[in-house]
């Protein structure tokens, strides 16, 4: 998962399955897109409503988990839950870089001792620096001195020296994030919309699958946009041609 060298494009699209009407309806979008996505990421809605169990449906059908709960909290209390999200055995999990350095660098000693006494492949830990549905007004109201984009880069700075592997960031702060960081270092962007899409929403920073990628994202986070779709696996689809371009401009081709 560290090394999207050799990913597909297809791998690199996430569909959030943040969906209502119970566990069997939520458990037909992964039957529906399984073969059209990489990972399914279960977030705090779907978790809430069907717990663990959605995670286990989700692997039973072949399909990886990007585990979306944005732990919080003090040191030992996100350590500890970051070993349970391990031992769902979930491809990738978030916390919040704002937890500070202490609290992410005990999270990832905590899931570098649990690859060490498990055979079992390790989840990337993520650190989400500044949600897409605030901007630099909302930082002002919040007391942050910074807007968002230098917010952003002081946190994925901050989340890479803690060992964190990537973080989730708007595209919008990509292509710093990528120069300060390093070739290496994993940008999971969601706020992902095609031109013109999904009225009412409230994500503020948004772009294209394409400009994301190009800019420096890695893996996309798509919701809306493929489940309110005519044809889900078409939009995603076409997406995953979107992320092929992004490609192709990042690499100057």
């Amino acid at each position: 998962m560290k090394n999207t060298a050799n990913s597909s494009p297809r791998d690199r699209l996430i569909f959030a399955l943040d969906v209502g009407g119970g566990l069997e309806e939520a458990l037909s979008w992964v039957d529906r897109l399984w073969d059209h996505i990489g990972l399914f990421k279960v977030g705090k809605e779907s978790f809430v409503r069907y717990g663990t169990e959605i995670v286990r449906q989700i692997h039973a059908r072949g399909g990886s988990v990007f585990l979306d709960l944005k732990f919080h909290d003090i040191p030992n209390t996100v350590a500890r839950a970051a070993e349970a999200a391990c031992g769902l055995g979930v491809a990738m999990f978030n916390l919040h870089a704002l937890g500070g350095m202490r609290m992410m660098t005990e999270t990832v000693g905590a899931v570098r001792r649990f690859a060490g006494q498990s055979a079992e492949k390790p989840p990337v830990v993520l650190a989400v620096t500044i949600l897409t549905s605030l901007n630099d007004d909302d930082l002002k109201l919040l007391g942050f001195n910074r807007g968002t984009r230098e917010t952003a880069l002081h946190l994925a700075r901050l989340a890479q020296d803690a060992g964190v592997s990537g973080v989730v960031a708007s595209a919008e702060d990509a292509a710093a994030i990528r120069k300060a960081c390093g070739g290496e270092f994993l940008i999971v962007t969601p706020g992902i919309r095609a031109a013109g899409e999904v009225a009412g929403d409230d994500q503020k920073r948004i772009v294209t699958p394409a400009d994301a990628v190009s800019s420096g994202a890695d893996y996309l986070v798509v919701g809306r946009p493929i489940s309110r779709a005519a044809d889900p696996a078409g939009v995603a689809d076409a997406i995953t041609e979107e992320i092929v371009r992004g490609l192709a401009l990042r690499n100057g081709r």
